[in-house]
């Protein structure tokens, strides 16, 4: 057997890991609860160091997603002005399905960044069983995610835990093709 041949197993995973895209726009449609949580469940089996599992997941409603979106426009007017306040109201309000990741706090620096660290594997988890399943997701750390008040008005607790990302998802308009760096600039060999 040639040695570079994949099994048919590695291949699919392969696929799926070099497939998988940020989306930026998608279907209006709405993703059944049941596949979102299967993506979480898989989520939940990334590596953590002790097994300290940290994450914490929030499937947001309707409710909260008109929250987060008005002080999201209140936040992109106070600073951008009110036309692009608009349009990223427009933008959010087109997303079919919303989801926050938090991270437990630590009193252990090193273990809270062990623990970030692992949610990011997690939240890679779940965002390629998204993918396998044909949903996308965009992960964002911007503004919203930092600021205080998203606390206050999930009633989450900021000095429980803090945010990893809010990921949107959905199925995709469209999938973009994507390059990557040779893997001879990015791999080094020590001997």
């Amino acid at each position: 057997m040639n040695e570079t041949a994949l099994s048919p197993r590695a291949a699919t995973t392969l696929e799926v890991l070099r497939g998988r895209r940020t989306v930026h726009d998608f279907l209006p449609e709405r993703v059944d609860g049941a596949l979102v949580e299967r993506a979480i469940e898989a989520a939940r089996w990334a590596p953590n160091h002790h097994r300290t599992e940290p994450w914490r997941f929030y499937l947001l409603g309707d409710l909260a997603r008109s929250q987060l979106i008005a002080r999201n426009t209140q936040l992109v007017k106070d600073e951008k002005g009110e036309r692009a306040a608009e349009v990223k109201r427009a933008r959010w309000e087109a997303v079919p399905g919303w989801l926050l990741m938090t991270c437990l706090r630590s009193e252990d620096p090193f273990r809270e960044r062990e623990d970030y660290a692992a949610c990011c594997c997690a939240a890679q988890n779940m965002m390629l069983a998204l993918w396998a399943e044909g949903v996308g997701c965009k992960w964002t750390t911007g503004g919203i995610t930092r600021d205080p008040e998203l606390f206050h008005l999930l009633g989450l607790h900021a000095a429980r835990e803090f945010v990893v990302g809010l990921f949107w998802y959905g199925r995709p308009v469209e999938v973009l093709e994507q390059q990557r760096r040779p893997l001879s600039q990015v791999l080094s060999r020590i001997e």
